[in-house]
């Protein structure tokens, strides 16, 4: 059974009296453990179809299924419990709580599912130690550089063991060098079974996933399959 499975998704938003048509009968299976990038210039659907995945957002029309859960017709109260329990998101601007230290950034989704404080912490602390931060945990997030805090940030999603993580333009806001070590990570944590789904519009991130879905308006235009690298 695939992890994702979209059929005939389409998205429309109204703006006055235009329709646009941000995704278009997209039907797409993605399995257990792939490592997917989606690229698509501005414009073409790639943040839309990133936000259907992260359930975010609900299709217009089509079915969305989520590890063997239909999605595409859940109101917002349970779209948020499947966000919680099924994916975790990384961003390009980390999105940490400025006067939180690491340890208690990688709790929240923690404490959002009922987690008994002693097994929050533990469980904390082993995927900062995951993350290669288990000497930065009473660190706050202005005592990081870009790359810590942006491990921290793939701590929290890691956190409850999601079926999938889903990173929008995870090197964005780092330089080079920095997005190369966070790669380095992705290509890992990859290796080790997790599911990867990365937004990007760099062509060199891209190419570093197995497979390249390119969006186009609205549609997937290409879908390629890379050589797993040894």
């Amino acid at each position: 059974m695939s992890l994702i499975r979209l059929q005939n998704i389409s998205r429309r938003y109204q703006m006055g009296t235009e329709t646009i048509h941000a995704l278009r009968e997209v039907s797409l299976e993605i399995q257990r453990g792939e490592y997917v990038a989606i690229m698509g210039p501005s414009g073409s659907g790639k943040s839309t179809l990133m936000n259907v995945l992260g359930c975010l957002d609900s299709p217009t029309s089509g079915r969305y299924e989520l590890n063997g859960t239909d999605v595409s017709e859940m109101d917002d109260n349970e779209l948020a419990e499947v966000r919680n329990r099924e994916i975790g998101f990384v961003f390009q601007t980390f999105n940490l709580l400025p006067r939180s230290n690491a340890l208690h950034n990688v709790e929240l989704p923690l404490i959002y599912a009922g987690v008994h404080a002693d097994e929050r912490r533990q469980t904390a602390l082993t995927a900062l130690q995951q993350v290669g931060l288990g000497d930065r945990v009473h660190h706050r997030p202005n005592e990081l550089s870009g790359g810590q805090r942006q491990r921290v940030a793939v701590a929290r999603a890691l956190v409850n063991q999601p079926s999938i993580l889903l990173a929008d333009e995870p090197t964005g806001n780092l330089d080079s060098k920095t997005g190369e070590e966070i790669m380095a990570l992705f290509e890992e944590l990859a290796q080790k079974g997790n599911t990867i789904i990365l937004v990007t519009h760099e062509e060199d991130i891209a190419r570093q996933a197995r497979r390249i879905l390119r969006i186009r308006d609205g549609l997937i235009a290409s879908d390629e399959r890379l050589e797993r690298k040894s």
